[in-house]
Order: structure tokens, then sequence, then C-alpha cells
């Protein structure tokens, strides 16, 4: 099974993968994305994404290199390598995307049944705005763009498998965990 997980920025899906890293380390993998941004924080190439520059991606467009990508914003793209998928089913885990809401779409049309995917929604714009905000890494401006993304985004979420809200962390992790569950059972 492919797990796929989207939703506006700063609504916890990143958080939500993390769980399931944290809590089934030897069942799930995260699929790396590429991006053309820099890195943030403590970011690191190859973990958090593969920071390439836009000329490279471009290259690996030519190459037909991607199962999907996007270009989110002029000069700011993120895509998926196919060969994460490749490098996880080897390894024997279940693969987990971490990915923007058109990127969500665009695998569950390409994977059909093989993915679930789960859509985080936020429990407001205005709580969507206020984490935003905390992270502390991101201009006004920045966050004024994807709160109107976000509103846009959300709109998208009928298009999802499951639909998850993060309102409260531990009953977030709660839904996700029967939704982890209820398709294991299903699979045997």
């Amino acid at each position: 099974m492919i797990y796929i997980f989207s939703a506006p920025s700063g609504s916890g899906k990143s958080t939500m993968v993390k769980h399931l890293l944290t809590m089934h380390p030897n069942l799930f993998e995260l699929s790396v994305s590429c991006t053309t941004r820099p890195p943030r924080g403590q970011e690191v190439h190859g973990r958090e994404y593969y920071f390439i520059s836009v000329e490279e991606f471009q290259k690996r467009i030519e190459n037909n290199d991607f199962i999907e990508y996007e270009q989110v914003y002029e000069g700011l793209y993120y895509g998926t390598l196919k060969s994460e998928i490749d490098r996880i089913e080897a390894a024997g885990r279940q693969v987990l995307f971490d990915v923007d809401v058109k990127g969500g779409l665009k695998l569950k049309k390409i994977l059909g049944d093989k993915a679930t995917s789960i859509f985080i929604c936020p429990p407001s714009i205005e709580e969507l705005r206020r984490r935003l905000e905390g992270r502390g890494d991101t201009s006004p401006e920045m966050i004024e763009k994807r709160l109107a993304k976000a509103s846009i985004e959300m709109e998208d979420m009928k298009h999802f498998d499951r639909v998850v809200i993060n309102d409260d962390l531990t009953h977030a992790f709660e839904q996700l965990d029967a939704i982890i569950d209820e398709n294991r059972d299903l699979r045997g």
C-alpha cells in the first residue's frame, strides 16, 4: 500500500507522516521529493528533500524521471521521482508521500487503488494563519499567498479517499491510526 498525504501548507501533514514513521519504523518509508527551493532551518539534502537547481529539475523533467511534478510558484518546483518508489518497495516498505494537494491528486490518479490518499485539514483558515505565523520562517507576503492557496486547496479535499481534521493532535493521530489499521485489515 502507498499512502499519499496532502494538505495546505501548515496543516500538519508532515507531523502526521512523522507520527507514522515513528510508530512503524520498519513498515513505512518516506519518499523524498525534489524541490528547487532552498533548505529551511535544519533541513538536509536527501533527508527532507533533494534540493536541486531549476536547471537540474528541468533536465529531470526532460528525462522523464518524475512520476509527477508541479511548478507551485514561479520558479519553484516540487516533484516525485519514480526511483523513490522503486527504492522503498525494494526495501520491503510501504511508501509514504508528503506532497502538496495538486501533487497528491496527480499521484492518486496515476496510482489508483494502489494508493490511499489522505487530506490533512486544518480546523480553520484562522488557525492555519496562526500556525504559519508561529513557524517564524515565512514572510508575511508568503503567508498571504499560502492562505489564498489553502482556501482553494481545501475545495479539493472531496477528491481524497480520507480526510483527517487536525484540530487536536492526539485525536488526529487516532484518526490516522484507524485508517492505517483499517487498510491493513482489508489487505490481509
